[in-house]
């Protein structure tokens, strides 16, 4: 009898022993899964800095999910003080741009323009490299932006300037530094290369440049964008008109936005479309009779 009860105070010990064990074991587990939990929570990337892709003439570090299309209408009219012209709407060197990307990852997005000045093809890539967190434990987002335009207008119409096909082609790199600093404000830093492979005798291939964009909400489908450029290169004056072509890219503007559609109406200087041809080619000067209307639409669709 003795040895019985002895046998079951063994067993019932044994059975403690698992329990206890059993506990040690999940309780550090189940502490962990939470640790992780909140951890994910906490480090969930930060809502988009910008509404847009754009921000009037330059690119943000807004990137769409997978199997998102863009399609975008860029227009600019004529110089506001040309004659005749109705505050350059009638004006006869508007600009004008068409243009598709398609994000094949949620990091990546490919896209194609056409523009109307010189009949540039343009063949974009865009990539997500770094992304803020709301934590704050990565403070910035960084995208990297570049294109290569292909001018398509024929020899003959540009005075047989394309000696050889490389001559039509021009390039673009843009490295973006992005922070939404709160629900209303966001603020982004962007240096740039320009380069064209054919120049005129004299002239630079390549041009550096700073931008800086910002945004501000004032409701929410509207906002005050602004969007500076700032060349760091220097280049001569056009020898036939003497106007500068270090003249800086100043833009002000409105956007008004809903889930799928962005529209941005705004007055700048700048009339390329196209990143390096505002870089490289552009006269007008902001303060001096060179300001133009113009305007962006854009539409997105998920597949």
């Amino acid at each position: 009898m003795t040895v019985q009860k002895t046998t079951n105070l063994k067993t019932l010990q044994m059975k403690n022993y698992k329990i206890l064990l059993f506990t040690f074991l999940i309780v550090p587990i189940f502490s962990f899964s939470q640790e992780t939990a909140k951890d994910s929570i906490v480090d969930k990337p930060e809502r988009p800095a910008f509404e847009s892709s754009s921000i009037i003439d330059n690119q943000t570090n807004v990137l769409f999910n997978k199997n998102t299309l863009e399609v975008m209408m860029q227009h600019r009219f004529g110089l506001i003080d040309e004659e005749n012209s109705l505050a350059g709407i009638y004006g006869a060197n508007s600009n004008i741009r068409i243009a598709l990307s398609y994000s094949i990852l949620d990091w990546v997005t490919v896209g194609y323009g056409i523009t109307k000045r010189n009949r540039i093809s343009d063949f974009s890539l865009k990539v997500g490299l770094l992304n803020q967190t709301r934590s704050g434990r990565t403070p910035l987002s960084v995208t990297y932006f570049g294109n290569v335009g292909i001018d398509g207008r024929s020899g003959e119409a540009n005075d047989g300037v394309f000696l050889t096909k490389q001559d039509r082609y021009s390039y673009f790199h843009q490295l973006i530094i992005a922070k939404r600093f709160s629900p209303n404000f966001s603020f982004q830093i962007a240096p740039s290369l320009a380069h064209y492979n054919a120049v005129d005798y004299g002239d630079k291939n390549d041009r550096f440049s700073i931008a800086f964009g910002g945004r501000y909400k004032i409701s929410p489908q509207t906002s005050i964008i602004l969007d500076y450029s700032q060349p760091l290169t220097s280049f001569e004056d056009d020898p036939d008109t003497g106007l500068s072509y270090d003249n800086p890219g100043i833009s002000l503007g409105a956007e008004f936005s809903t889930s799928a559609h962005a529209f941005q109406i705004f007055i700048t200087n700048y009339s390329g479309i196209v990143p390096q041809m505002n870089a490289m080619k552009n006269t007008n000067d902001f303060f001096h009779k060179g300001m133009l209307i113009g305007f962006n639409i854009t539409r997105r669709y998920n597949f």
